[in-house]
């Protein structure tokens, strides 16, 4: 059976990097997109990184640590323009496209229409059209399954690439610190902290069993990608049927200014990333995982769609005032569906190339 291959192109600060294009003055300068006095940042371009700030940062936390900081509204319309531009040199090459937002996608090389027998080349030759024809910068990852190639597009950044090997992987993932594997946020990685697990090495040690004794349904997951199993294919033309942002607290919240503040943020964040995706929805669902991981979700439909945080704001107050139980809370969410279908399509891919091609 033929190895896939697969490449993960990630723009490098996408939004931020338009701007910086668009508008010359903006080069050089620690730059976030979106904020505002109550918002939170949708993107910082490098040099604001280096101080500190980072995406779903809150505007005012990002300002503290960057009091030189620029601020610029986004503009999603520009940000489509040019990831459609980017997403003609991807189908030049295949059409098993995966675009998992306006700045990232997953393609399927593995019979490409250039013939290029490596997928390092052509990722390559395809982050150098992406600077030549558009004027920003990719990072990309290659390997045999998606999720390798998403952790490997993150190694070499800004505008590099990463080629795991099959004969790399066990050594790879081994060595890899355990916050830098697709899939684990911070408090989770916390968790595993507390349970001397630091690296790939330590997660590989634990048996199934034991993994999904402590993370339950998400053990499974956490088994097999240390090993570099991972089959989800690449889908081109997947339609997504919702998008939703949710936040796990290191910390159980109990105090009600302090949730009202939460849900205000992630109505900000939801706002964002739909943005990105360019789409709509009429279903707002409220989720709530208690202390005693207890869960309590409810939705709200409309006749028109959602159009804007202060709406998902109102909407997700209401149902979390309206809530049985007044427990503390160890995570807060909230999704969005019944999504417009003129723009709620989404491009899944996978590669398949032999894998001497690699070299």
């Amino acid at each position: 059976m033929q190895q896939r291959k697969i490449i993960h192109i990630d723009m490098d600060a996408f939004y931020a990097s338009v701007e910086q294009m668009d508008f010359p003055e903006l080069r050089g300068k620690p730059l976030a997109v979106g904020g505002g006095a109550r918002g939170v940042v949708a993107a910082a371009s490098y040099e604001a990184r280096k101080f500190g700030v980072r995406s779903a940062m809150p505007s005012k936390i990002a300002k503290e640590k960057c009091p030189q900081l620029i601020f610029v509204k986004p503009r999603f319309a520009r940000y489509k323009e040019i990831s459609q531009q980017i997403r003609k040199i991807f189908f030049d090459y295949t059409d098993l496209v995966e675009p998992l937002s306006l700045d990232e996608a997953y393609l399927d090389v593995t019979e490409n229409k250039k013939n290029i027998d490596s997928a390092n080349d052509l990722a390559r030759e395809i982050r150098k059209r992406i600077f030549d024809e558009v004027g920003l910068r990719a990072s990309a990852g290659i390997s045999v399954n998606k999720f390798l190639a998403k952790v490997a597009s993150d190694i070499n950044k800004p505008n590099g690439q990463k080629t795991i090997h099959p004969s790399q992987i066990s050594e790879f993932l081994e060595g890899l610190p355990i916050e830098k594997f697709y899939g684990i946020g911070r408090v989770t990685a916390n968790k595993m902290h507390t349970l001397h697990i630091f690296k790939g090495a330590d997660l590989k040690q634990k048996s199934l069993e034991e993994l999904t004794n402590l993370f339950g349904k998400s053990g499974a997951y956490y088994f097999n990608v240390v090993r570099g199993i991972h089959n989800g294919e690449v889908e081109a033309n997947r339609i997504q049927k919702s998008v939703a942002v949710e936040r796990t607290f290191s910390e159980d919240l109990n105090d009600d200014q302090q949730i009202r503040e939460r849900l205000e943020a992630l109505s900000l964040e939801l706002e964002e990333r739909l943005g990105k995706r360019n789409i709509l929805g009429k279903s707002l669902t409220l989720k709530i995982k208690y202390k005693d991981f207890s869960q309590y979700t409810r939705s709200k439909t409309r006749e028109d769609f959602y159009n804007s945080a202060q709406e998902f704001y109102q909407t997700a107050l209401q149902l979390w005032q309206a809530r049985p139980y007044n427990k503390a809370i160890r995570l807060l969410g909230l999704s969005l569906s019944n999504l417009n279908t003129e723009e709620k399509k989404q491009v899944s891919v996978q590669l398949k190339i032999p894998f001497e091609a690699f070299e």
